[in-house]
C-alpha cells in the first residue's frame, strides 16, 4: 500500500506542532497583589507562552451575553448569561486568561501541568458542567466578590475537555481578587474544586499552593536589611555590598523560585498611595520576572514568529478604580482600559488586539539637545 505523501506531510506537521505546544506548557507566569495606603487593591501578572505569538486581544463582554459550557459531549454544558460586564485578556482563539469585571473582581488563569485533576465527566450532570477554558469567563460574568465566588463554585463541575491545540484538557489553576482585598487560589485537586485563601497574594505554577506556602519557611531569614557584623575567630565579617540581607534568594525561573522571589519582593515593596502609584510598583516588581524567548524550558521550538520575549504581556488590574493597565513584549508603553467608560448595559461584545502595531513606541528627543 502506497503512502499518501500529502497526508503524511500534514501528519508530520501536526506532530511537530503538538510537540512544540507541549514543550511550551513548561513556561512560566507570575502573579502578585499589592495594596495601596488608600486600600486600592491591584492584582497583576506576567503572561508567558512558548516561542510563538498568541496574538492576544482584549474583549469587552456587556451584561446579558449568553454562554454555554463545553463538555466532552460538546456544547451541552451549563448555560448562563453575563450578570456583570467584564473585560477579558484572551488568546486569539478567544480563551480568557485574565480579566476584571465591573464589580472589581479580577481573575487570572495559570498553568498547573501535572497537578490539575478535574471532575470525571458524567452526562447526568452536564447541565452544571463546563470545561477548564470556560471557568475564568464563568467567574467574571457571575460573581462580584470572593464570598460570592466561594459559594457559587460549589454549584458547578469543571470537567476535562480535550483542547485540540494541546491534545489534553487545559491544566490550570486560578487566582482571584476583589476590591475588598480578599484573594484566593482555586485549584482542581482529586476531582474537586479547592479554594484556598491566599495570604501572600502570589501565584506561580507547579506544584500545589499549600506546598509553595510551606516552602516559604526555608526563606524566613531573607531581609531588606544587611546582615549584622559578626566575628569568626579574629576575622570580622561584614557585608561585602548592599543587598546582603537578600543572600540566598533563589534566582532561577522555576515556579518554586519565582514564588519565593515574588513574595519577598512584594513584602518589601515600596509603600504606595494607591491607584496608579501602586500599579507602577507592581510593574516594577513584575519586570524582574520577564523571561527571554530562549531562556525558559520548552522554548527550543520555533514557529517562524521571532518574538522579543516569552513574556508576551504584563497586566495590572486596579480593582478599586476599575482600570486595567498593560504593556506588551512589542511595546513597553503602558496602556489602560477604563471600565468606567464602557457601556456594559447597552454595549456589544467588542475585541481589539493588544498591539495595534507590533512596534515599540519610541519618541525621538534629539531635537531638544540641538
Amino acid at each position: 500500500m502506497k503512502l499518501n505523501k500529502k497526508k503524511a506531510f500534514k501528519s508530520v506537521l501536526f506532530i511537530v506542532f503538538f510537540i512544540l505546544v507541549q514543550a511550551s506548557l513548561t513556561l512560566a507566569c507570575t502573579g502578585i497583589q499589592l495594596t495601596g495606603e488608600d486600600g486600592t487593591v491591584v492584582r497583576g501578572r506576567t503572561n508567558e507562552w512558548g516561542d510563538f505569538n498568541m496574538h492576544s486581544q482584549a474583549a469587552v463582554y456587556p451584561r446579558g451575553i449568553a454562554f454555554q459550557g463545553l463538555t466532552p459531549d460538546g456544547n451541552n454544558g451549563i448555560q448562563w448569561q453575563t450578570k456583570y460586564g467584564f473585560v477579558a485578556f484572551q488568546a486569539s482563539e478567544g480563551v480568557t486568561m485574565d480579566g476584571l469585571n465591573e464589580q472589581g473582581l479580577s481573575v487570572g488563569a495559570f498553568l498547573h501541568k501535572g497537578f490539575a485533576q478535574y471532575n470525571e465527566y458524567d452526562p447526568e450532570y452536564a447541565s452544571i458542567s463546563l470545561s477548564p477554558i470556560d471557568i475564568v469567563t464563568y467567574i467574571l460574568s457571575n460573581f462580584s466578590s470572593i464570598d460570592e465566588l466561594k459559594t457559587g463554585l460549589k454549584k458547578i463541575r469543571v470537567v476535562p475537555v480535550v483542547d485540540p491545540a494541546i491534545g489534553t484538557a487545559w491544566p490550570g489553576h486560578l487566582v482571584a481578587s476583589d476590591k475588598q482585598g480578599s484573594c484566593v487560589v482555586i485549584e482542581f485537586i482529586d476531582g474537586k474544586i479547592k479554594i484556598t485563601d491566599n495570604p501572600v497574594g502570589v501565584i506561580t505554577n507547579n506544584p500545589t499552593f499549600d506546598w509553595h506556602l510551606t516552602n516559604l519557611r526555608n526563606y524566613g531569614f531573607i531581609s531588606n536589611e544587611p546582615f549584622d557584623t559578626i566575628k569568626w575567630g579574629e576575622l570580622e565579617v561584614t557585608p561585602l555590598a548592599g543587598g546582603s540581607g537578600m543572600l540566598g534568594l533563589p534566582g532561577d525561573f522555576t515556579s518554586p523560585s519565582r514564588f519565593v522571589r515574588a513574595v519577598v519582593f512584594s513584602q518589601y515593596s515600596r509603600k504606595t498611595t494607591g491607584g496608579y502609584d501602586t500599579v507602577k510598583e507592581l510593574f516594577r516588581i513584575l519586570d524582574s520576572f520577564n523571561v527571554g524567548p530562549h531562556l525558559a524550558e520548552g522554548s527550543e521550538g520555533n514557529s517562524g514568529d521571532q518574538m522579543p520575549s516569552a513574556t508576551q504581556w504584563t497586566i495590572a488590574n486596579d480593582t478599586a478604580n476599575l482600570v486595567i493597565y498593560y504593556h506588551t513584549m512589542y511595546n513597553r508603553r503602558v496602556r489602560k482600559i477604563d471600565l468606567k467608560q464602557i457601556d456594559f448595559i447597552n454595549g456589544e461584545k467588542t475585541i481589539m488586539p493588544l498591539d495595534k502595531k507590533t512596534k515599540e513606541d519610541i519618541e525621538d528627543v534629539t531635537s531638544g539637545l540641538k
